[in-house]
């Protein structure tokens, strides 16, 4: 008698066993929530946007309106924010100083807090505290950043010797585009490093 093989016509005809969804509940969306913040810093509103996704998902599949739920997404992101988890003004101050550091013009800087769900107050009351902070320490944080940008990008005077003119108007154009004055632009670009600065 012959054994029993996976590769049977009979195995083959028999359908696989399909999993039911489970259905939205509480439990299910904080546990979404700790998992999604313990690997991300995230806004108020880019925690409720995610929840908002797992649950318009669960409800497709179990041809559910995505709505009921919104009061329990409410709960859970309100949880979260009263046991400190998420907080809009520690994450905007964490995401604007990497930014900073990576050469983020203001503008720029601005436009990626928004679209992060930031409030506009919230980013303009942190923009305000920079600018105070970098004041006191007689620092220009928009030229630091400008510089930062100019460097990574290699542009102006982190070009290499003897590319700089022919490249003027194209580095002065990425400089715009990133969101950084003329007149900064031009003075990142037409300046000279010092000798013993990175190259």
């Amino acid at each position: 008698m012959k054994g029993t093989s996976p590769f049977d016509r009979s195995s083959r005809d028999t359908p696989a066993v399909v999993k039911p969804t489970r259905p939205v509940s509480a439990a299910y969306l904080e546990r979404a929530a700790l998992h999604y913040l313990e690997r991300y810093s995230a806004s108020v509103a880019m925690l409720r946007r995610t929840l908002q996704r797992r649950v318009d998902k669960r409800c497709r599949l179990r041809d559910e309106d995505p709505s009921v739920h919104a009061e329990t997404i409410d709960a859970v992101v309100a949880r979260a924010v009263s046991a400190g988890l998420v907080d809009d003004a520690r994450f905007t101050a964490g995401r604007m100083a990497a930014l900073r550091r990576r050469g983020t013009s203001a503008r720029a800087l601005s436009a990626k807090l928004a679209a992060k769900g930031v409030p506009r107050g919230l980013v303009d009351e942190a923009m305000a505290a920079e600018r105070d902070e970098a004041e006191a320490e007689g620092t220009d944080t928009e030229e630091a950043a400008a510089n930062a940008y100019a460097k990574r990008r290699r542009l102006g005077p982190w070009r290499r010797p003897g590319t700089r003119e022919a490249h003027r108007d194209r580095d002065l154009a990425a400089m715009a585009r990133a969101g950084f004055p003329y007149g900064l632009a031009r003075r990142i670009v037409e300046a000279e490093l010092e000798p013993d600065a990175d190259s």
